[in-house]
């Protein structure tokens, strides 16, 4: 377990380190941030301090060690737009995230989840084909159209549910089905597959033999094994509702950080970029390695594979 974990860990800040660099460059090369933040006619000597100010008159290796540097102490520069540290910024705008993703992601279990195994325990019936169509439907049609159709129908039809802001709990519903639905279409097919892949295993045939009764085959034996590969799914997923948020957040106004995101982009406020992605990239990294650990307590034999793996490397 040790082995894998500094295995792991060398992984991660080698892909933190790939992630920053990359946004980086791929910022400072898209255009001269002083050009958007400032107006046209701002006199010469004007603009000229502000990019001394934001360090964009220095050689871009510079500016790259400069930054790096910075970061391993904590600091992520400051925001261009309002000067207040860009790393602030984002840790106000996450938990608005946190919330949206949490409650799409337990929206998505609640819906798929049973919906992938009602159709793997009535496979080739009318309840699996309906079940299927139903999961095609939502993973199939796009995030920003779901959004606004919701929009349309909810907000500005029957007039039930506010369509932007997050000022009470009836703002998070539009948003959460939005980011949530398509999660849990996905989630339906994967399960569906999971469960019909064990159910075919030779242990469900024991169980079944020895009198087991069919729903106790399905909570004992069936549902603890088939979660094995749902939690190396659900770990790849973080990325998708992470991504679906500045989608999301952007259509209904939500404060989060896929909007901050957005929002920054568009003024080139690098600073405040590089710490969304940061943040993001930590999170998915932290996502994914909770979820090794979790297999391995799940299965041992996994462990001891990769932690002998890991010796003879």
């Amino acid at each position: 377990m040790f082995r894998f974990l500094a295995l792991r860990a060398g992984r991660a800040i080698l892909t933190l380190l790939i992630c920053v660099s990359a946004v980086f460059i791929a910022l400072r090369l898209a255009g001269d941030p002083a050009d958007i933040m400032l107006s046209i006619d701002t006199p010469p000597d004007v603009r000229a301090y502000y990019r001394d100010l934001w360090g964009l008159d220095q050689p871009l290796h510079q500016q790259y060690l400069r930054y790096l540097l910075s970061a391993a102490r904590g600091d992520f520069g400051a925001s261009f737009a309002d000067d207040r540290p860009a790393f602030a910024a984002v840790l106000e705008a996450l938990p608005k995230t946190a919330l949206l993703g949490t409650s799409a992601l337990l929206l998505a279990l609640l819906v798929g989840l049973p919906l992938g195994v009602l159709a793997a325990l009535r496979h080739n019936s009318a309840i699996d084909r309906l079940a299927m169509a139903s999961a095609v439907f939502g993973y199939a049609i796009p995030i920003f159209f779901l959004g606004i159709l919701l929009i349309l129908l909810f907000a500005l039809k029957l007039r039930v549910l506010p369509s932007a802001g997050s000022d009470t709990p009836a703002h998070l519903i539009l948003p959460m089905v939005t980011l949530g639905l398509p999660l849990a279409g996905r989630l339906a097919r994967f399960s569906r597959t999971s469960t019909l892949e064990v159910l075919g295993k030779p242990f469900i045939r024991a169980a079944r033999g020895r009198g087991v009764m069919p729903f106790g085959v399905i909570i004992r034996h069936a549902l603890p094994n088939a979660s094995v590969p749902l939690l190396m799914f659900l770990g790849i997923e973080i990325g998708g509702i992470l991504a679906g948020s500045a989608v999301v957040e952007t259509i209904f106004a939500w404060p989060g950080v896929g909007r901050l995101l957005v929002d920054s982009v568009a003024t080139r406020d690098l600073a405040v970029v590089q710490a969304v992605i940061l943040t993001i990239t930590v999170i998915m990294i932290s996502a994914n390695l909770l979820v090794d650990i979790l297999h391995i307590l799940i299965d041992p034999r996994l462990g001891g594979f990769r932690q002998a793996g890991g010796a003879r490397a």
